[in-house]
């Protein structure tokens, strides 16, 4: 069940939301957890029932551990050091088993591949299906491990730990919380009563981000497809079609993932919950440190405090925290997917990284401030940032290294740069144009000028228009707020996105 069709926004959604305030509001708030937890269950198993054991078992797994790990230690000196050590080997186990579940599912394929690929051994191994969400909710445990073993948390209620874990706004894809952000909201009695206030922000959240995903990410995600089919098919991309595909996508991924974000948070928000921000207009940053602050942000928060920080941070020198720079985004590009492309996008990401950090490092040393910065300044340094994201993409989104290089050949312009056969006999006038070097020919891709126009006016709402955070709370001329303008305006938005959803598609980040 995904959030854009129509028996998640007219049948389970409400359904849902009915039941939950009605048991809660009479005051039997264990019945409406259970309620929840059964709810998120069932949305998890609509995909594939099969994997519902999968979940269920990882859940009664990890908190199992958690008790363990919660265990006072014993207050004799004697024992002390015994029951510490045991605590971390319980740890260890916990994060181990936790990992090879991850690792079984969804890089099992890859390495016996590569294994092959390298040794010329011929091992076969069925191919695994990923189960839903798998990285998500084990990402999520060994937060909630690490953090009751720092005695950071505690849960003693399984209800309480089932409903952290299988949550419905965000078990799919995040965001990725802490047992400590979500958890002591249910213990507030407020929640379990129906507050109107609560739900008309979330519905114009939610009604948002539906929006964002139905008409802008699935509005041109028709001109990426094309672009990348071609070049894994190994024909040659001009320097226009081959930036309009990778811009494509890369605008389809932005406002597919921030459109999910937004529906999650509205979602939860309908329930009196406030999930952690998760996307906040990353293509507005001025450089990579800004984007990774902006971009999937519970996920840049887990590998910072869980493998960053333990590798050693910038605690260890310049070249200790370049190094551990590297293996934490080549963890996360690996984390993204089982195949070398992702690896390649962390690897560069880790190279930006340390750029970025060398950088600024030099521009200190050499006494500048910087704080200060000039608007033409921060200008080109979001247009610097802006492609070298777009780049990376390519090998985010290409099915494999050759045809990355083939669109990323397109884009370099090693192969010219032409346009559409079709201007040039429309616009005779647009022959001058040849004696610029710039031909015209049959586009493989079908690139047209509504490749154009939808690419450039798209480009313009991420750059100049608010985002999601800054409607609702930000301090703007068209603030959000329940008044019958807002009311009319939402629902004409709601009405465009319901009714765009022609052709249900999932979320990028449900591959994940």
């Amino acid at each position: 069940m995904l959030f854009n069709s129509y028996e998640f926004i007219f049948l389970f959604l409400p359904i849902t939301l009915l039941v939950f305030f009605s048991i809660g509001g009479r005051g039997h708030h264990r019945i409406a957890i259970a309620w929840l937890v059964g709810a998120s269950l069932f949305f998890y198993g609509w995909w594939n029932p099969a994997y519902l054991g999968l979940i269920l078992a990882s859940i009664l797994f990890n908190y199992a551990t958690g008790v363990a790990l919660l265990s006072q230690p014993s207050t004799s000196l004697r024992f002390a050091s015994l029951r510490f050590a045991s605590r971390g080997i319980i740890l260890l186990f916990g994060i181990c088993v936790n990992l090879f579940l991850l690792g079984y599912f969804k890089y099992a394929n890859f390495f016996v591949d590569n294994l092959n690929s390298l040794s010329g051994s011929t091992f076969h191994l069925e191919t695994i299906i990923l189960p839903l969400a798998i990285s998500f909710f084990t990402f999520q445990q060994i937060t909630y491990l690490v953090d009751a073993y720092k005695g950071e948390t505690r849960e003693y209620n399984f209800l309480h730990y089932c409903l952290f874990v299988t949550f419905f706004p965000q078990l799919i894809a995040g965001p990725i919380v802490h047992h400590r952000e979500m958890l002591p909201q249910f213990a507030k009695s407020t929640i379990y009563k129906l507050n109107y206030d609560h739900l008309a922000v979330g519905l114009t959240i939610f009604f948002l981000g539906l929006f964002k995903k139905v008409f802008l990410a699935d509005g041109v995600a028709v001109y990426a497809t094309p672009v990348f089919d071609a070049a894994e098919q190994g024909l040659t991309l001009s320097f226009f079609e081959a930036w309009a595909g990778a811009l494509a996508y890369s605008l389809q991924l932005y406002f597919d993932f921030s459109g999910y974000s937004d529906m999650a948070i509205g979602i939860a928000r309908m329930f009196g919950v406030r999930l952690p921000l998760n996307f906040n207009s990353p293509y507005k940053a001025i450089n990579i440190i800004d984007f990774w602050r902006c971009w999937h942000m519970t996920l840049s928060r887990f590998l910072r405090d869980y493998v960053y920080i333990p590798l050693g941070g910038n605690r260890k020198g310049k070249w200790r925290r370049y190094v551990n720079l590297m293996i934490t985004m080549l963890l996360g590009g690996l984390w993204h997917g089982a195949g070398w492309t992702f690896v390649a996008w962390g690897a560069l990401h880790g190279f930006y990284l340390m750029i970025n950090h060398g950088w600024r490092t030099l521009r200190r040393a050499l006494g500048h401030d910087l704080s200060c910065s000039s608007w033409w300044g921060r200008g080109l340094s979001l247009l610097i940032t802006f492609m070298a994201v777009v780049v990376a993409w390519v090998f985010f989104r290409a099915e494999s290294f050759g045809g990355a290089m083939m669109v990323l050949e397109g884009m370099s312009g090693v192969n010219g740069f032409s346009l559409p056969l079709a201007w040039l006999q429309k616009a005779g006038s647009l022959a001058v144009l040849e004696n610029l070097g710039i031909g015209f020919e049959i586009m493989v891709t079908g690139f047209n000028k509504f490749w154009v126009i939808n690419i450039f006016f798209t480009l313009l709402i991420v750059w100049f228009m608010p985002n999601t955070q800054q409607f609702m709370y930000g301090k703007i001329r068209w603030q959000w707020q329940a008044s019958p303008a807002w009311a009319v305006s939402m629902a004409l938005v709601a009405t465009v996105a319901v009714l765009s959803l022609t052709r249900v598609s999932e979320f990028l980040y449900f591959q994940f």
